[in-house]
């Protein structure tokens, strides 16, 4: 039996601007860049009593919260107390799985500390993080990663709760679908067709049933109703895909766009070449003005082995997009996927079905998922 804490950073990025600037504290402070295609990247807790949330508009913020103070995001600063946040972890276990620059799991089974229980490991974590960054932290405690990201968002902010083996089901019977995680406002509409509110009333299906109507989600949708989850927690995680993208100040048309994609390859192709790996699989992502989000992919035989060749697989797959010639686009990016290590077989060719960009606003920033 494994014992998973997973640590939350209350608001981290406007937790950092309200800690370095006196003049915030108390205030509704809004991480993000003005604009009509900005996104917040984080809010503190008195621009959410507003309804105020991250990866919202920033102009839909602003409407909501008038009074709000808008700062722009300073990755550099969030960059390196997120460091000094893993230090603090490393020193109760090496096994920490950091999942974004706020947030990460710990498998703290068998402790570098004396430490009696993961409770009590979560507690002294959470207080160093106040005593040495002058930051609080939320943690949840439980067997696996699923159960642990769910009870973090418990008692936040500045608090901890525990999911013990013999309260698991418990737990869950009453819990809403769209607490697990991949449920999202599509799926809880299918579930809710089906009459499916809780996870308890998930509970009542059968693997075969939902896999037949749900295909692999539908296996994990079953697991998860049993608070099943056997995923390790793994540290320093090879990198999976790359990727850049923008926002346009205007929308433009797909033939409009071949400019910004010789620039994002060039972005992407840079950032490939910080890491050994190698990415086999080039991937266009567009946005068009209605929000409706679709990516087109390419395996080739052999990795992009050039900028060039990055780029014109890239302008390529415009080709593949058959959206009608008057579609305007708000956002396009340009990714490599399907990462190997050099020297490695190769593999099957695949279609990415999400964008390769996550934890990404529309502008480039990183939001805080908080």
């Amino acid at each position: 039996m494994r014992k998973i804490i997973h640590i939350d950073m209350d608001a981290f990025y406007a937790s950092v601007e309200q800690r370095d600037d006196p003049a915030l504290r108390g205030k509704p402070v809004v991480v993000a860049w003005r604009g009509a295609r900005s996104v917040v990247c984080a809010a503190s807790y008195e621009a959410r009593t507003f309804g105020v949330r991250s990866a919202m508009p920033a102009i839909r913020a602003e409407r909501l919260c008038p009074q709000a103070i808008f700062v722009p995001p300073d990755f550099v600063r969030y960059k390196a107390v997120s460091r000094q946040v893993r230090e603090i972890f490393l020193r109760q276990t090496d096994l920490v799985e950091p999942l974004s620059l706020d947030e990460a799991y710990l498998d703290v089974t068998q402790p570098k500390t004396g430490l009696p229980s993961a409770t009590a490991i979560a507690e002294q974590i959470r207080a160093q993080i106040r005593a040495e960054t002058s930051l609080t932290a939320s943690a949840g405690i439980a067997p696996n990663k699923f159960l642990a990201k769910i009870a973090s968002d418990w008692n936040k902010p500045d608090g901890q709760f525990v999911i013990r083996p013999a309260q698991v089901e418990a737990f869950l019977t009453s819990l809403p679908v769209e607490r697990i995680p991949g449920v999202g406002k599509v799926m809880q509409g299918k579930l809710l067709a089906l009459d499916i509110r809780t996870v308890g009333e998930l509970r009542l299906w059968s693997q075969a049933e939902l896999e037949a109507r749900f295909g692999s989600f539908g296996g994990s949708l079953y697991r998860r109703a049993r608070g099943i989850d056997e995923r390790p927690v793994e540290p320093d995680q090879p990198v999976q895909s790359i990727s850049a993208e923008d926002t346009f100040a205007t929308d433009l048309p797909l033939s409009g766009l071949d400019e910004a994609i010789r620039r994002l390859a060039d972005k992407t192709w840079t950032a490939t070449r910080k890491t050994d790996r190698v990415g086999r699989t080039v991937v266009l992502k567009l946005k068009t003005a209605q929000f409706r989000l679709l990516t087109r992919s390419f395996t080739p035989e052999a990795p992009p082995s050039s900028l060039e060749e990055l780029t014109a697989i890239a302008l390529a797959l415009k080709d593949r997009v058959d959206l009608p010639a008057d579609t305007l686009y708000r956002l396009v990016g340009v990714g490599l996927g399907g990462f190997r290590e050099r020297g490695d077989g190769v593999s099957q060719p695949g279609l990415f079905d999400e964008p390769l960009s996550t934890g990404l606003a529309e502008d480039g920033a990183e939001i805080a998922d908080d």
